[in-house]
């Protein structure tokens, strides 16, 4: 172990001190030097014996923190004061009172909101979806909670390499379900991209440099082709009298990946995998008469695409932003995607919302799009009495929404998320309408409650006395408000039902004269297989139960299903059992016979692929690959059921795999690719489906393998097949 320089250390923490200070320089106030000072001290003095995981003195990281919340989100000196002691109160003996007599009210709020809850959690809830809900009631108090924890969680995100593994995985995972979103959200693009590129780093790391190498291969042959490509742009523009700024900027490594899974293509065929930005130095009030303007000077040059005209100069996006994207065909024939906005609109695209707040002192007043989400998240909290998890779900579902704009009968706009229903309209208008809703009136015409809305429509709702919601209309919902008022008065509902059937089965227990005990009780659940006393009493009420089958015979014959199903299975303690207390490490594939699990079926991961294992209450372990879509959810939500998982070496299994073939028809090309499957690597085929149209094939061919190594040689074989394109693995 090298030795430490502690005074090598003192200088370099006060490098990264100056640092930080220099760029908070330009909008101290009076006494905000002296503050920071004061804050970075006591971080110091908190944080002084202990580590990061890479070794290096643990204040970097809330310094590190701070300077990200400075230089790249924008805030000021309340947040780096709370970023620099973000950890102390976690950490040391310090509690947020002292922060409160220290540092103020806004700082102590912000902490606050930044500290887990430690604690003992119910079986079924997420310690990590409760850390969050608790997070995000302090962002309707105040937004910097959030950005802090953004600002955190990036720089996580940065120095993930000194981690170990399953931690890589759970923190990565938490970081695409939540903050990435998160940042979208709140209009921070820079960084949302970044944590997706650095999400898939830590999960595909195969894929990750793949495209990265390639985008670096390809850097000289696009940059001279966007100079070609904007040099009578800029000209033209010049000529106008505009100030301007034009750069070309590459698409993020995780979108790109996006597009080749969405689109199904290569890395070659992406036609924009760059944008060229357009920024204009011009007053507020000609804004949008310049982009514009610029717009049609570009397609004098270029033939747009009619179909990639997005117009957010007028309608903002929800997280504020606002820009004018166009994607026109180049002379050498690619499309490229050209966005066009004002210096102001740029900041709030790259710095979202610390920028508006930037923009908001100027008196217009107005709610921003992203104020009323604040105000719905507020009252997403104010109305949910669904467990965290659940409410996880639905923020997420608040998150990523694209909007449709629709109008009332008499022409006012409401922006709803995309997807959005009649009834999710109705709601939207109030409570009452939504629980009374009939149908609806689209554009004069009627429509049923499920009715998905398009951009422009006009809609009146109609409504009726007798009308009462259903648990159906959880399916034709999309917006959190309507969801949670059907739940709540389906389970007030539930709540009045079962109170009657409660009276019908002590009527029918007396008249058998039949004690109402508890053990008695357990026998007629057993018999009727039914999970609790309250769901009893609703079946009894609603006549899924006829009350006459409740008979003697019940409370006389033992009956053999006794009261076991009653009790949840408690997985951890058999797993602890199982494996005993250290081991955390499943091996896969030896003889597993003593811990039951399956592959999971959303990504069918085979020998080779890197895994995790799941424990999922039920069924046992279930087997994941590490870039599972659904594994995301799980890590992030589960973390203390991952077990860290592998394969071991084996040669008889065979598993289940997926190939892709695409490539020219022609006479025999079937018969040569399964005689290579079948002779050459005794691999057993399952099935086969090809599809030939205009002298080009696309085939399926699912086989059973031992292993990765085992299914790459059989895709380089098969891709030497003359007429052969792309051969490639799908899930």
């Amino acid at each position: 172990m090298n030795m430490i320089d502690p005074e090598a250390e003192r200088k370099e923490i006060l490098r990264y001190y100056r640092r930080l200070l220099r760029h908070a320089k330009p909008f101290l106030k009076d006494n905000d030097a002296k503050i920071i000072k004061k804050a970075f001290n006591t971080s110091v003095e908190a944080h002084k014996d202990m580590r990061r995981k890479s070794g290096e003195p643990y204040i970097l990281h809330p310094l590190a923190v701070a300077q990200i919340a400075v230089e790249e989100i924008g805030l000021g000196t309340t947040s780096i004061v709370a970023a620099l002691l973000h950890d102390v109160v976690e950490d040391t003996d310090m509690d947020v009172e002292e922060i409160e007599r220290e540092f103020g009210p806004s700082v102590a709020r912000i902490i606050e909101g930044l500290t887990k809850i430690s604690g003992v959690f119910d079986y079924g809830t997420s310690q990590q979806a409760e850390n969050f809900r608790k997070m995000l009631l302090t962002l309707s108090d105040d937004v910097r909670v959030i950005l802090v924890k953004l600002a955190d969680r990036l720089h996580n995100m940065r120095t993930l390499d000194s981690m170990p593994r399953h931690k890589q995985l759970k923190i990565a995972s938490e970081t695409m379900y939540l903050y990435a979103p998160l940042a979208h959200r709140l209009g921070l693009y820079a960084i949302k991209s970044e944590l997706e590129d650095l999400y898939l780093k830590y999960t595909d790391t195969d894929t990750y440099k793949d495209i990265s190498t390639k985008i670096r291969q390809t850097r000289s042959a696009r940059g001279k082709f966007i100079k070609d490509f904007i040099s009578p742009i800029e000209e033209e523009l010049r000529r106008h009298g505009f100030k301007f700024n034009i750069k070309g900027r590459p698409k993020s490594i995780y979108s790109i990946l996006k597009k080749i899974k969405k689109q199904n293509i290569t890395f070659e065929e992406i036609y924009d995998l760059f944008a060229i930005r357009i920024t204009l130095d011009v007053p507020l009030e000609h804004e949008k008469a310049a982009c514009w303007q610029v717009y049609s000077i570009i397609t004098d040059f270029y033939q747009p695409n009619p179909d990639r005209l997005r117009d957010w100069v007028n309608t903002p996006k929800a997280n504020g932003y606002e820009s004018l994207h166009t994607t026109v065909m180049s002379k050498s024939g690619q499309w490229v995607e050209v966005q066009i906005r004002t210096k102001r609109m740029d900041e709030i695209a790259e710095r979202g919302y610390a920028a508006h707040w930037k923009y908001k002192s100027d008196g217009s007043g107005g709610e921003s799009g992203l104020e009323l989400w604040i105000n719905k998240v507020r009252d997403m909290l104010e109305n949910n009495t669904a467990n965290a998890l659940e409410f996880m779900d639905e923020f997420r579902k608040n998150l990523f929404v694209e909007e449709v704009f629709v109008f009332t009968p008499k022409g006012e706009l409401l922006i709803l998320p995309d997807r959005a229903t009649a009834l999710d309209f109705a709601f939207e208008i109030h409570s009452q309408i939504g629980l009374q809703c009939l149908g609806a009136k689209v554009n004069q015409k009627l429509v049923p409650l499920s009715f998905r809305l398009r951009n422009g429509d006009q809609v009146e709702i109609l409504t009726s006395q007798k009308q009462k919601p259903n648990e159906e209309w959880l399916d034709y919902v999309v917006t959190s408000k309507a969801r949670s008022r059907i739940k709540e008065y389906l389970r007030e509902e539930r709540k009045n039902k079962s109170e009657q059937g409660k009276v019908m089965l002590e009527r029918r227990l007396s008249y058998l004269k039949v004690p109402e005990t508890q053990g008695n009780l357990n026998k007629i659940m057993a018999f009727f297989n039914v999970p609790s006393v309250q769901d009893l009493h609703y079946r009894i009420a609603t006549g899924h139960i006829d009350i006459k089958n409740i008979k003697e015979v019940i409370f006389t014959a033992q009956a053999e299903r006794g009261a076991s199903m009653l009790e949840p299975k408690t997985f951890d303690r058999e797993v602890q059992k199982i494996r005993g207390v250290n081991s955390d490490m499943l091996v896969i594939g030896e003889n597993t016979s003593n811990m039951a699990y399956k592959v999971a079926s959303c990504c069918n991961p085979i020998p080779g692929d890197e895994v995790f294992g799941f424990e999922t209450g039920g069924d046992g372990i279930e087997i994941h690959r590490t870039n599972c879509k659904k594994g995301i959810e799980l890590m992030s939500n589960y973390g203390n059921r991952i077990i860290k998982a592998k394969w071991t070496d084996q040669k008889e299994l065979a598993f289940l795999a997926g190939i892709r073939i695409k490539g020219t028809d022609r006479v025999g090309l079937v018969n040569d690719l399964t005689r290579i499957i079948s002779n050459s690597l005794r691999v057993n085929m399952r099935s086969i489906t090809i599809d030939s149209h205009d002298g080009i094939f696309e085939g399926n061919i699912m086989v059973f393998v031992n292993d990765t190594g085992h299914l790459d040689k059989l895709i380089q074989r098969m891709g030497k097949v003359t007429g052969v394109l792309t051969v490639e693995r799908f899930d």
